[in-house]
């Protein structure tokens, strides 16, 4: 997806600047007095139920303007941005469950999140794409939802694990064409193997650095489903990308033909950005390292090239099922896991009032 600078008409610089100022400052006083109050009731609160309208209804209006007044940008990027922008406002409204309480100023945002989703094929509301990759900074600030340092480190750290797969996964991909004993393809398989090592490198930094409790109250609610018109849509996960997918596939250790992982593939497709989209497709249909390894070992006595080359696979594969491990059992395990099983039931996403 080619970037081109984005140029904003007045409404949508006004939506963009509330985004980054008043959205940010009413987020950060609500998790601050959810977080003082952890477990305990706030319904009824009237200065919360106030903040809640004011973040509702403020950001619904700027979103009824930027509406009305757009027309489809050419630039798919663009587009993939904006579709971000409005869906960090319906996040946090569904954060703060005013999303049945105030619909009406919900219509528009949705009509806009539903035309732009169409438009790119891709799910109509925020991804972590929309956070990490697809977030310009201005100032060294990127958009975020709060001023909690806590949400600046989960986002970077994860985008930089993501940034990692993607040059595990671009190296990956580069060999097929080249061949498997190509010697160039030593340099690829070593890229493969040092890329997944910065991913823990980011993990393991992560998990040292983000606190359980802020993370688990404050920052994964905005992950979580949220409606779109008459539909909701699955959470954001920060591993909605190909490249983890195209590492698994390339290095054989899930096979394109199985039934539940085409399951897990299609599933996850819509929550791509669009040109990861087309990664995937091309994943799915590529022959696997080890498939290639084994046919050429097959043809005769092992080159050196070759052997070198299968060895490096295998580190590659090490690598990838360490990073994978210490994910589920240092980051999954411990912040979500663990807090979910000591804290009260969450409520379901609410159907609009018009809609019971």
């Amino acid at each position: 997806m080619a970037h081109t600078p984005m140029r904003l008409d007045a409404a949508a610089e006004r939506f963009e600047s509330w985004l980054r100022n008043d959205f940010v400052e009413v987020n950060t006083q609500l998790e601050e007095a959810y977080f003082a109050a952890r477990s305990e009731s706030l319904e009824g609160r009237p200065d919360l139920e106030d903040t809640k309208r004011e973040l509702a209804c403020a950001g619904g209006a700027l979103i009824e303007r930027v509406a009305a007044e757009y027309t489809l940008d050419a630039a798919a990027c663009n587009r993939y941005q904006l579709l971000g922008a409005v869906g960090f406002y319906l996040a946090a409204c569904s954060r703060h469950s005013v999303d049945g309480e105030y619909h009406g100023s919900l219509r528009s945002a949705w009509s806009l999140a539903q035309l732009l989703g169409s438009s790119l094929g891709v799910a109509p509301r925020y991804v972590f794409a929309h956070q990490s990759i697809y977030n310009p900074a201005e100032c060294g600030a990127y958009r975020r939802f709060t001023s909690l340092p806590d949400e600046q480190v989960f986002v970077t750290h994860n985008g930089l694990a993501v940034l990692a797969y993607q040059r595990a996964a671009d190296a990956l991909r580069r060999i097929p064409p080249m061949g498997v004993s190509n010697p160039m393809a030593t340099y690829l398989f070593e890229q493969a193997s040092a890329s997944l090592a910065v991913v823990m490198r980011f993990n393991r930094a992560l998990a040292e650095t983000l606190d359980v409790d802020r993370f688990y109250f404050n920052i994964r609610p905005y992950f979580k489903p949220y409606r779109v018109n008459e539909v909701v849509h699955r959470g954001a996960n920060a591993g909605d990308f190909s490249a983890i997918n195209e590492v698994d596939l390339l290095l054989g250790l899930v096979s394109a033909k199985d039934p539940f992982y085409q399951s897990v593939l299609a599933e996850k497709y819509p929550f791509l950005p669009p040109e990861d989209q087309v990664l995937m497709r091309r994943a799915v249909g590529e022959e696997s390292l080890p498939d290639r390894l084994l046919a050429e070992a097959a043809e005769g006595p092992p080159t050196p090239p070759l052997r070198t080359n299968g060895e490096l696979f295998l580190a590659v594969c090490r690598a990838h099922g360490a990073a994978y491990s210490f994910h589920h059992h240092q980051l999954v395990k411990p912040f979500l896991e663990a807090p979910a099983a000591a804290a009260p039931p969450e409520q379901p996403v609410r159907p609009a009032a018009a809609d019971r």
